[in-house]
């Protein structure tokens, strides 16, 4: 037993040997990259995206492909920081999923700008002060976040790619039992996907919407009788105890955050585009703008309709369709739909996410 021990933790020393030699070499091979590059982007993500794919594609396990992707992730990560330290804004503070979806496309961040609104980071990216922003859009319980779909209206930012992030919702108090619990705390949207657990669970306890789930932890660390809503990080952060995990009522409960950046990105082989468009006030406006999607064989996979704000009863339409707005066939139609529509804004096309 001893000797068959020793001979896997020794084969494990001498492989951990080769991959710290193939890291370094993969180090040095991105940094000569970005020396004959010459300036430009640091963050490719449309490189990194194909490089994630095909890793994925060849993955034996026993190794997820989840975490396959977080280990080179953060391997990318690091080859990038050689040239440049990345900094990215997000809705803050510390322990928001808008801060785990950051980490997870940026395989860590060293160098976190938190915000205290979705404004927030849009005006740090569009002023140059940040590199990258992260904002939520939509929420596969709750739907769009409004908020986000009218700044994307006017921004001068573009979207440079998303992140499907699973959002796991636990209990967190400084209370070491449930039955203590006497006000529950958390963002309005978080309640609302965890309503029948706590409809079960904790009926008749006060339930108080505060500005996001990372505020949450911090009062019921601070607050007897009080519990929070929030991510594992947060309870962490604020050394709460873990009374209930992955309480949201919908298991496949997701959220997706958008990239925001002041550059385009290239086409990586599987990208989708995003873009906001008025119909012109005719009868059958509609159907004359979604037909050169359908002529050219091009999907749409979301459709949103939105207050213009310019008018009572205006709307304007957020749109997601599969491609590149390089590919032949999506310029096309977006060349049609640019004479046919009254309001037309391509708002970025990125890399599909990868999980």
């Amino acid at each position: 037993m001893d000797d068959l021990l020793k001979k896997h933790r020794e084969r494990i020393d001498a492989i951990d040997e080769q991959l710290l030699k193939l890291v370094n070499e993969r180090a040095r091979h991105a940094r000569e990259i970005g020396t004959l590059k010459g300036g430009g982007p640091i963050y490719r993500p449309e490189r990194e995206a194909q490089v994630l794919r095909r890793l994925l594609d060849s993955n034996e396990g026993p190794l997820s492909d989840e975490a396959v992707t977080a280990i080179f992730r953060s391997v990318m990560s690091n080859c990038r920081a050689l040239e440049k330290e990345l900094s990215v804004a997000f809705l803050g503070p510390l322990g928001t999923f808008s801060e785990e979806a950051a980490n997870k496309q940026f395989g860590g961040l060293s160098s976190p700008v938190q915000c205290i609104s979705i404004d927030d980071v849009f005006r740090m990216v569009e002023s140059g002060k940040v590199d990258y922003g992260v904002v939520p859009v939509e929420n596969s319980t709750e739907g769009a976040i409004g908020r986000t779909l009218d700044l994307l209206m006017t921004t001068s930012a573009s979207i440079c790619g998303e992140i499907a992030l699973p959002v796991h919702h636990n209990l967190l108090s400084a209370q070491s039992e449930q039955s203590r619990i006497r006000k529950v705390y958390s963002h309005a949207q978080s309640l609302s996907q965890c309503h029948e657990w706590l409809n079960q669970n904790l009926p008749g306890v006060e339930r108080q919407a505060v500005a996001s789930n990372a505020e949450a932890a911090k009062i019921a660390a601070q607050e007897a009788g009080a519990a929070a809503i929030a991510s594992r990080r947060a309870g962490d952060l604020f050394g709460l105890h873990l009374l209930a995990d992955n309480i949201e009522d919908d298991p496949k409960n997701t959220t997706r955050f958008l990239v925001l950046s002041s550059h385009d990105v290239a086409p990586s082989g599987k990208d989708k585009t995003s873009l906001v468009m008025a119909a012109k006030n005719v009868p059958g406006a509609m159907v004359d703008l979604l037909e050169p999607l359908a002529r050219h064989q091009v999907s749409m996979t979301k459709l949103e309709s939105r207050p213009s704000r310019m008018g009572m009863w205006e709307y304007v339409f957020f749109v997601d369709i599969e491609g590149h707005q390089q590919d032949v066939p999506v310029a096309n139609a977006l060349a049609e739909l640019q004479q046919r529509a009254s309001l037309l804004k391509v708002l970025g096309s990125y890399p599909v996410a990868i999980i």
